[in-house]
């Protein structure tokens, strides 16, 4: 830790309103985990839900199947990216016969791994794993039908991302296919569904594909195709769902809408300042743009409705070397500026805590410290709070990956 950024306990004092264990959780996304062989020999393959199939790599750059996440007491889920010993992570370890969460010898948490869904082990009729078709969250249902980026074909890709290197080692490693079949996809959610409350959502998210007689139609036709396919699994009109896409125009848009039982949509812009959209996200910038993509967030809260559309960013990329802000306080207040210009038009931001991966163009950085975080999320629950903007299809129930809508539990 830099001696200019607060110690977790004096962040924790200074912020008394944010819970503790989101806070904990806060800081285990910001450096990272470490399991020690003792805890893995607890891991049981049968019961335990292991890594391996995720969109995005790992801090470590293996593959290797370790737990997808763990739980604290109160229920906070905690998404573990695996990182090296030498970039002080916390340690996941087994001491007196209990899994604990500890920093430099002292334990903090008692920490549980997530069961393995029923459907987990199971092949579809063309003989696909289903984990390898959809994987759970604490409470929904997550598919990535397409793992390739077209973001990377002229190396335009996010700056932060390794979707496709990730996609490369798990072809290697796991075979892997970049694209599933929406039968396989029909007979998996099915399967899913089988155990009684378990889900309560499903959340469907892929690499960009600009392709088509008009930018992003490619995808927009595939996304149409997976979701009738789940469809065909809810006797409604309408099921529980959330769609993270590329930035679709208001005609794409109602297209998913009307021809799908879609009822949320999520569109990234990663980070909330023009300039660094373009040094950050090129391909982004260059096939919608910084303004076009808030504008079709708007738009998307015409067809969707208030409390339906959302975006994410990447936060800490602001920060950047050679691109971001050279100060967290400036850092925070553009960002926050921009996300409230959002939430007045109904549009919530949520924040994932970046992790510098090493098959990335920004490898090797650090991201912001934790007391940042903190204030960030404090002050995009605070918009939703302002602007009456509920975030349930993308809360700590559903997802669990955003340190800002986990404080919908205490505000």
């Amino acid at each position: 830790m830099s001696r200019s950024q607060l110690s977790f306990e004096e962040v924790s004092t200074k912020y008394p309103e944010f819970p503790r264990l989101i806070m904990l959780k806060t800081d285990i996304h910001r450096r990272g985990v470490f399991y020690t062989e003792k805890a893995l020999e607890t891991v049981d393959v049968t019961k335990h839900q292991l890594g391996g199939t995720h969109i995005f790599g790992t801090r470590d750059g293996k593959l290797t199947q370790r737990p997808e996440a763990f739980i604290l007491r109160d229920g906070t889920s905690v998404l573990s990216t695996p990182t090296p010993l030498e970039d002080n992570p916390y340690i996941v370890d087994r001491i007196d016969g209990k899994l604990v969460l500890t920093d430099e010898g002292k334990v903090l948490e008692e920490v549980f791994f997530w069961d393995k869904p029923d459907f987990y082990d199971q092949k579809t009729s063309s003989g696909a794993l289903m984990q390898n078709i959809v994987s759970a969250r604490p409470q929904r249902l997550y598919l990535i039908p397409n793992r390739y980026c077209h973001f990377w074909s002229d190396d335009s890709g996010c700056r932060f991302c390794d979707i496709v290197n990730n996609l490369k080692q798990q072809k290697d490693e796991i075979d892997m296919q970049s694209k599933i079949k929406a039968k396989d996809v029909k007979e998996t959610i099915k399967e899913a569904l089988k155990e009684p409350g378990r889900f309560t959502a499903i959340c469907i998210t892929s690499g960009s594909d600009f392709h088509g007689k008009d930018p992003f139609d490619k995808e927009v036709d595939y996304y149409i195709e997976i979701l009738q396919a789940i469809g065909e699994n809810f006797a409604t009109e309408k099921f529980p769902s959330q769609l993270i896409c590329s930035a679709l125009t208001k005609e794409q848009l109602k297209r998913l809408y009307d021809e799908t039982g879609i009822t949320s949509v999520t569109m990234d812009i990663e980070v909330l300042d023009e300039r660094l959209f373009g040094e950050i996200c090129p391909g982004k910038a260059k096939w919608v743009g910084y303004d076009a993509w808030k504008q079709r967030l708007v738009d998307a809260v015409e067809i969707f409705g208030r409390g339906r559309v959302n975006t994410g960013i990447v936060s800490g990329v602001e920060l950047a070397k050679h691109y971001g802000f050279t100060s967290e306080e400036e850092a925070l207040s553009a960002t926050l500026a921009e996300a409230e210009e959002l939430a007045s038009k109904g549009v919530s931001t949520v924040n994932m805590v970046w992790v510098p991966r090493p098959n990335t163009h920004l490898a090797g950085q650090k991201n912001a410290s934790l007391e940042y975080y903190v204030r960030l999320a404090l002050g995009l629950q605070a918009l939703r709070r302002k602007y009456d903007l509920p975030i349930d299809f993308d809360d700590y129930r559903r997802c669990g990956n955003h340190p800002d809508s986990d404080l919908a539990r205490a505000f």
